[in-house]
């Protein structure tokens, strides 16, 4: 609903301003300083509310000009979402700094630069749209913030214009969502990509290694059956030939020459996969 604001008992009265009368007076002092960022080594604007009272009267929403109409009595203003306030005065004091004082502000990191007074009121006949829950208190309508937890709101600006603000705002918040949801999605398929290489791989190398040890199990079955010397010194390349090179820096002991002049460049150690940087024969006496 759309009304001008009525005060029903005394007004408020502006501190600073003459013949401004409101039913919402809110004053506001706000220090100013500059504090510096170690990390930027900048100096950055700081600003603190220091002190901050809020006045406020009973008023009812009114029909615009002299036509009669249903007044509408606005319950817990401050509650609202979005006041409109209308600053009425507002005065910067600089602070006053000797030379004693800017070397000791340097020294600690923090500059201050003054206080700001501020007075906001919502003053008498402002056109206001409020947005709540409408109850019937004996033979007084009230406009109160609504008991499911929605929004309250009393602002300046006419209804279309405040339902396109808060539309803004949904599509602004969904389309937030939506990016955020697809870098979700993205990072998460990279990550579980990964993990299934590595799953795979490690498959992989534990299935080379089982196909190895049967390998191996059945040579030296194959030997005992055979009434052969055990595989003890067999090259783990070939399984046939017997172990006759040294690598080195390793110092593995696991391959004959024909399978070492077999293996790809670079040539690595097949037990450690370490680099070989010289291969020393092996004779065995």
């Amino acid at each position: 609903l759309s009304g001008v604001v009525r005060s029903v008992k005394e007004t408020l009265s502006s501190q600073f301003v003459e013949n401004c009368k409101g039913v919402v007076q809110r004053l506001t002092l706000q220090e100013h300083k500059m504090v510096w960022n170690r990390t930027t080594h900048l100096w950055n604007d700081y600003e603190k509310i220091i002190h901050q009272r809020t006045n406020t009267t009973p008023f009812d929403l009114v029909p615009p000009g002299d036509g009669a109409g249903i007044t509408i009595r606005v319950m817990k203003p401050l509650d609202a979402a979005e006041l409109s306030l209308e600053t009425v005065y507002e005065k910067f004091h600089p602070s006053v700094q000797s030379f004693t004082d800017v070397i000791g502000h340097y020294i600690s990191g923090e500059r201050p630069k003054g206080i700001q007074e501020t007075e906001q009121m919502l003053k008498v006949g402002t056109a206001l749209t409020g947005v709540g829950e409408l109850v019937l208190d004996n033979a007084t309508i009230k406009l109160q913030p609504p008991k499911q937890g929605m929004p309250y709101y009393l602002s300046a600006v006419d209804f279309d214009s405040l339902l396109q603000k808060q539309e803004a705002n949904v599509r602004f918040w969904k389309i937030l969502t939506v990016l955020f949801g697809f870098a979700t999605c993205a990072v998460l398929f990279f990550i579980l990509r990964k993990q299934y290489r590595h799953h795979r791989e490690r498959r992989h190398l534990k299935q080379m290694q089982e196909e190895f040890r049967q390998a191996q199990e059945r040579l030296l079955r194959e030997k005992n059956t055979e009434g052969g010397e055990t595989l003890k010194n067999a090259c783990v390349v070939c399984l046939s030939n017997t172990k006759s090179c040294v690598f080195l820096e390793c110092g593995h002991v696991c391959s004959c020459n024909e399978c070492y002049r077999a293996l790809p460049e670079p040539k690595k150690c097949p037990i450690c996969r370490q680099a070989i940087s010289r291969v020393v024969p092996l004779y065995n006496s």
